[in-house]
């Protein structure tokens, strides 16, 4: 994975390098390098105030590589990756082509690094396209030439929304925003979603993380499990139902265990 191009590189889309970044943060706790020395600074000093994030990102990555595999076993071969982040080893089309799958894959976020780096990754891969856009708008994006020219409506879609609605508040209003997707989706079509959860936290604890941010560019909204579970209105949960990611379809070889940091996860298929 190539390095952090210089910031001239990006100044046209307003990159502030001095505001950590989730998209980053996330890049870096998987091993990336397409980060600033802010969001280092900034997981290094959550991993030793909260041991075990590292650990619990990784797992949501896992989760991921799991769901895009039940998702093509079960037939589907459009994926729409909502919140992508930053093309860190292990994406949706690097799955897909590891399986023998022949899909398309529409990767959507708001993050111009993110977004930038995904289009040169994808450089040359006519499966994939990078769409720069937010969940928040998402009407609009579904409307663009990019997405209907890529992906067809009238068959089914897994949308995943993996460590992204976490940071999109109540006035977003996201069960209004996934209420006009699921009309737009097919019987069949797939929602993933992961979430970072409040559950299981002290509020002094919890408190102290949320505070922490606000100085990112997406500050957190942690939501209970029933909060989330309400996310999937429209959709039938599969079994297991929402648990904590490591517990959802487990590798065989993998023990499943989990820990108070770990996301929630399911996905639910619209009938």
């Amino acid at each position: 994975m190539s390095s952090v191009p210089p910031l001239s590189d990006w100044t046209s889309d307003d990159v502030d390098p001095n505001v950590p970044s989730i998209a980053r943060i996330y890049d870096y706790l998987l091993g990336g390098s397409l980060n600033f020395a802010v969001d280092r600074r900034w997981a290094d000093d959550l991993e030793q105030r909260w041991p075990g994030i590292t650990v619990a990102t990784r797992a949501n990555r896992a989760f991921l590589r799991r769901v895009v595999t039940y998702c093509a076993e079960a037939g589907i071969t459009q994926f729409l990756d909502i919140g992508s982040g930053i093309p860190t080893a292990g994406n949706v089309h690097e799955i897909l082509a590891g399986l023998g799958v022949d899909a398309r894959v529409v990767y959507i976020d708001n993050d111009p690094v993110a977004h930038l780096m995904s289009r040169r990754i994808l450089a040359g891969t006519p499966s994939a396209v990078a769409v720069r856009g937010d969940f928040r708008d998402l009407d609009s994006v579904l409307g663009s030439d990019a997405v209907t020219g890529s992906l067809d409506f009238g068959k089914p879609v897994a949308v995943l929304l993996l460590s992204v609605l976490h940071v999109v508040g109540d006035d977003a209003d996201p069960h209004a925003v996934l209420g006009r997707l699921a009309q737009r989706l097919v019987p069949g079509s797939c929602l993933a979603i992961s979430h970072f959860t409040s559950e299981g936290w002290s509020q002094e604890r919890l408190d102290e993380l949320l505070e922490r941010t606000r100085a990112t560019s997406t500050p957190g909204r942690p939501r209970t499990a029933a909060e989330v579970e309400a996310l999937f209105a429209g959709f039938d949960l599969v079994a297991p139902g929402l648990v904590r990611v490591p517990q959802w379809r487990p590798d065989p070889e993998a023990p499943g265990e989990t820990s108070q940091l770990d996301w929630l996860g399911g996905v639910g298929v619209k009938a």
